[in-house]
């Protein structure tokens, strides 16, 4: 049985369902407003994750409560993997150690050798996790492209095109894009049904949110999933097979998917990368700027 969870008198606690999702986007858009003066979360995003063939949201999920309300909230995904957050009106209660040390308890039934979460860097939450004894993992950099700048145009090579994904181009983009990145991530491969749900099963998909790149024989060589975030076009994911690296393909990807977000009506284009990718450098070259700056901390078990 799992230990219990220590709370501040008057809170309660109970694993969340996914009627929740709601009042976790309200906590955690409310910590992201304090934290960072923006909000980037949607309910959709949360939806997206906890909707996933191969997650028990109210095994993975703990909901802190001031009578009927949420105040806070943590999830271990899986494996090191795991996101929490206090309401700013209940902070310096003890709520975010509580948290922490039952993420640590869920990792470590699940056999995580250790686990972490992204913060602000500076924010509260990371001087909590700091105190508590995490260390810093890797940065993260949110980048936008200002309003009215693009990225300069490179054509694709020859015969090569983009276009939005089919229904049957599903398992290429799911290829193309856990190929790429379990080159630097450690952890399994996202099943399949897994990836539908994260992307053309989330709440308001459309066909232009998924984009797919083709060499002249059909072959699947590049994808992009690109969100309307309000106003701002997000690229959410990009990636190029490897072998296809270094003929401009990503920076075309980039500029097809900014024109995109741009015909349904965004404004400003951006997206996140961390150290481990190595495209900071990329991403700046082509004028997008660093608007915040996040770390992932971690603690071994």
């Amino acid at each position: 049985m799992p230990d219990p969870i220590a709370l501040p008198d008057g809170l309660t606690g109970r694993p969340l369902v996914m009627s929740d999702s709601r009042a976790v986007y309200e906590v955690m858009a409310a910590q992201e407003l304090h934290d960072t003066g923006e909000v980037a979360i949607e309910e959709a995003d949360i939806v997206s994750d906890w909707q996933r063939p191969s997650y028990d949201v109210s095994a993975g999920t703990f909901g802190v409560f001031d009578g009927e309300r949420l105040v806070a909230y943590a999830e271990h995904m899986g494996a090191d993997r795991g996101d929490a957050a206090v309401h700013p009106d209940h902070r310096g209660r003890g709520i975010g150690t509580a948290l922490a040390a039952w993420m640590q308890q869920q990792a470590r039934a699940a056999g995580a050798t250790e686990v972490g979460m992204p913060v602000p860097r500076g924010s509260a939450g990371d001087r909590l996790l700091e105190a508590l004894g995490y260390r810093v993992r890797w940065e993260s950099w949110v980048l936008q492209l200002p309003e009215g700048a693009t990225v300069p145009d490179r054509a694709l090579p020859d015969g090569y095109t983009i276009r939005e994904a089919t229904v049957d181009d599903y398992p290429a983009c799911w290829t193309v894009l856990e190929d790429a990145f379990l080159e630097w991530s450690v952890r399994e491969r996202e099943p399949f049904d897994d990836f539908l749900a994260r992307t053309v099963q989330r709440p308001g998909f459309q066909p232009w949110n998924l984009r797919l790149v083709v060499d002249p024989d059909g072959e699947a060589v590049g994808a992009t999933v690109v969100l309307l975030y309000g106003t701002e076009a997000y690229v959410d994911r990009l990636a190029t097979r490897k072998d296809q690296r270094g003929r401009g393909i990503a920076q075309s990807m980039l500029v097809d998917a900014f024109a995109a977000g741009r015909a349904h009506g965004a404004v400003t284009s951006g997206l996140n990368t961390d150290s481990r990718t190595g495209a900071l450098g990329l991403y700046e070259k082509v004028g997008m700027r660093v608007t915040q700056t996040w770390v992932n901390r971690a603690i071994g078990l």
